[in-house]
């Protein structure tokens, strides 16, 4: 295409072009069946030069191909680099509001792109970032990974599939079922290792989209799994966490009263939990489903799962006090108070320097039980929490502190089996540190061999899995980069609630 005339008109640069024009859809037009139409100024926006918009008006001619089954019919003539088919924006310009609806979206990149000098709207963008061409690819990567991501937590999920070659992102799929997931493998041969959670339906769709691709149970999932089956032990053994106390000869009577108050706390929230679980397992065996069991009570949907999965109301009473913002102050209220100070307001004031950022009422409603007995508070050792034993049990021992370790020792030698569990979850931590997973068997044994109930369910999935449990401990692919993708989804989101799922699956795609 030949440039001819170059004028300027009104402060904007005037291009007039002349070409050998031809319907790419129509190869049989050319230029002696093609004749001008019409002639007419174009107007393209190019990117903005010292912050100001720039509009190029070309002054270009229209064809009428005289083939009467030519399906263009008319056509205009293109300048290469500067022109395209339907487009009010020159190339380069089109890249740069691609990119910018693909990093902001709507709202955000019209905002972006008006201090930039381009007047866009929300609604351009959009369109642009739906209009990318697809990338199909007619075979799936070698090695895949599969996870879910919530569209709206709690109500709506998806699936995003990554290249754990590339670590690019594959597909996005709409649902966390194993249909699409097994359509989309049929669709796409050639996949060989699939690295997935533990979820059940994506290996159903695994196992009927590529039956013969290796199935790979992420390896922090099982660690995952593991921990949650610890910290159910630990609840179980919760007594064992506690110190024994030591009778005195005389009990004093502010241990006399403290100890009443904690019968009758404990007493009242044991008989609630009693009562809970036998009506939720009275419905249950009358054949009344958890929603209607919710709806009958006018529970909460977990509170209801949490009392039926629950065998024994035991499992319910996990000792756990409701943390208050006076916990990390305690030990110093009370050498002040066995100090002689008695004050709340005095006290407070003291705690005020420490950090502290409540009221003196708080102070108060601790010290009223003692000063009623008008005695000093015994100054006992605070026992762990069950998540804090938990995690000293399921850590890394070189990362626990010298003092966390000999509580854990402490812990141990009164709880056989807490000890037991203890070289339970040490023998496992090697199997995944070392990819050990001929030992999987092995670790099943013994675990069976032990007393401990609540890792049994654990063992016993990890059989109805046990070929993809096995790969995820000896081969060395994970789901690591999957979930580092399924994070950059949530941050790519600032559409939430108002864009459908093609927009965020273009976006991931093209990120």
């Amino acid at each position: 295409m030949l440039l001819e005339q170059v004028a300027r008109d009104e402060g904007h640069v005037v291009l007039t072009a002349t070409a050998r024009c031809a319907a790419a859809s129509c190869p049989g037009c050319g230029e002696a069946s093609a004749r001008v139409h019409a002639r007419y100024v174009r107007k393209v926006r190019d990117t903005a030069i010292g912050g100001a918009e720039v509009v190029i008006h070309l002054g270009v001619r229209r064809f009428r191909c005289e083939n009467p089954g030519c399906p263009a019919v008319t056509f205009t003539e293109q300048i290469p680099g500067l022109t395209s088919p339907h487009s009010r924006f020159t190339p380069l310009l089109g890249g740069e509001l691609d990119a910018i609806g693909l990093a902001l979206a709507g709202r955000a990149g019209a905002r972006l792109s008006a201090k930039l000098g381009i007047g866009v709207s929300r609604h351009t963008l959009l369109r642009r970032v739906r209009a990318l061409p697809e990338h199909p690819s007619p075979r799936g990567p070698q090695v895949l990974g599969v996870d879910d991501f919530a569209l709206r937590k709690g109500h709506v999920y998806g699936t995003v599939l990554i290249d754990l070659v590339t670590h690019r992102p594959v597909d996005l799929l709409p649902e966390r079922t194993a249909l699409p997931l097994a359509t989309w493998l049929l669709d796409h041969p050639g996949t060989e290792v699939i690295c997935r959670d533990r979820a059940g339906a994506y290996a159903e769709g695994a196992r009927i989209g590529a039956p013969d691709a290796i199935q790979v149970a992420d390896r922090w999932h099982l660690w995952n799994n593991l921990c949650e089956a610890a910290e159910k032990s630990v609840v179980r053994h919760r007594d064992c966490l506690r110190e024994p106390a030591v009778e005195p000869a005389e009990p004093t009577a502010a241990a006399t009263l403290d100890t009443s108050l904690q019968e009758a706390t404990t007493s009242r929230l044991a008989i609630r939990t009693i009562e809970r679980h036998r009506a939720v397992h009275e419905l249950l065996e009358d054949g009344k489903s958890l929603t209607q069991i919710q709806r009958k009570l006018g529970w909460d949907a977990k509170t209801v799962r949490r009392f039926a999965d629950a065998d024994d109301p035991s499992q319910l009473m996990g000792g756990v006090t409701r943390p208050s913002v006076l916990d990390e102050f305690k030990p110093y209220v009370i050498d002040r108070w066995n100090a002689g100070v008695t004050d709340a307001v005095v006290i407070t004031a003291e705690l005020r320097d420490l950090g502290y950022d409540a009221t003196a009422r708080t102070v108060r409603r601790f010290l009223a039980p003692y000063r009623k007995a008008a005695a000093k508070i015994p100054t006992t050792a605070v026992p762990p929490s069950v998540r804090e034993a938990t995690g000293w049990l399921t850590r890394h021992p070189e990362t626990l502190a010298e003092e966390e370790q000999q509580r854990l020792k402490q812990v141990l030698a009164r709880c056989p089996e807490l000890d037991a569990l203890a070289e339970i979850v040490k023998y496992f931590a090697k199997m995944i540190a070392n990819l050990d997973g001929h030992l999987l068997d092995d670790w099943i044994t013994t675990v069976r061999t032990a007393d401990l109930p609540d890792l049994l369910p654990l063992t016993k999935g990890m059989c109805h899995d046990h070929a993809a449990v096995t790969a995820g401990l000896t081969l060395p692919f994970s789901s690591g980069t999957v979930e580092g993708h399924v994070n950059r989804i949530m941050l790519k989101r600032q559409m939430y609630g108002r864009a459908k799922f093609d927009l965020l699956r273009k976006r991931v795609l093209y990120a």
